[in-house]
């Protein structure tokens, strides 16, 4: 009998769940899939997938509740909050004068990979920069000036590629006039000497 309540105790209630999965997923840069999630929380896929599902319910309003302004959505393989589509425009333009116009250097040399290798990865950009490009991402998606081009496959990852806002923002009608990169970067010769 103490043995039963013990066990009862400690087993997590339904909610907990929920909000442990909602957690992860509010910081989550990538859709998260179903057994990642369940890893994390340490719970079974099928009681993950139910929490998703009862999450998505919630979210919808579906049980007579409040309809939010986000949503979750599967796509790539896993699942990720977004801003419901009627609210793309407001969000848009609170984060576009909320923020200033001004980019830092990591943002600025972000956006040049990405502008120049588009459509790329998250990944792919970090590889490139050889530094963690998480945020960076984020603030030049909240600004509008890079998108999600597509999600791979095979992979999950998503491959992101510049917006109109930013050929406006340069002043150029197509990516193509942006300056060839080549004649700017080092021949490679730096740093050997010319003797054998």
């Amino acid at each position: 009998m103490e043995t039963e309540e013990l066990v009862e105790a400690s087993a997590p209630r339904v909610g907990d769940v929920e909000r442990a999965i909602e957690a992860i997923l509010m910081v989550a840069d990538e859709p998260q899939s179903l057994v990642h999630l369940a890893t994390a929380v340490g719970h079974p896929v099928p009681a993950v997938r139910q929490s998703i599902e009862r999450l998505v319910a919630d979210y919808d309003g579906e049980s007579g509740g409040v309809r939010r302004g986000f949503e979750l959505r599967e796509v790539g393989g896993g699942w990720r909050i977004y801003v419901r589509p009627e609210h793309d425009a407001v969000v848009r333009d609170f984060v576009l004068t909320q923020n200033p116009t001004k980019l830092s250097q990591a943002a600025l040399e972000t956006l040049s990979v990405i502008a120049y290798k588009q459509p790329i990865s998250r990944g792919a950009i970090a590889s490139i920069r050889a530094v963690n490009v998480d945020s960076v991402v984020r603030t030049l998606l909240g600004r509008g000036l890079i998108t999600e081009a597509f999600t791979d496959n095979e992979t999950g990852a998503i491959h992101y590629e510049t917006t109109p806002l930013l050929l406006s923002q340069l002043g150029i009608n197509s990516i193509e006039e942006l300056p060839p990169i080549s004649p700017l970067l080092d021949d490679g010769s730096a740093g050997f000497d010319e003797q054998r």
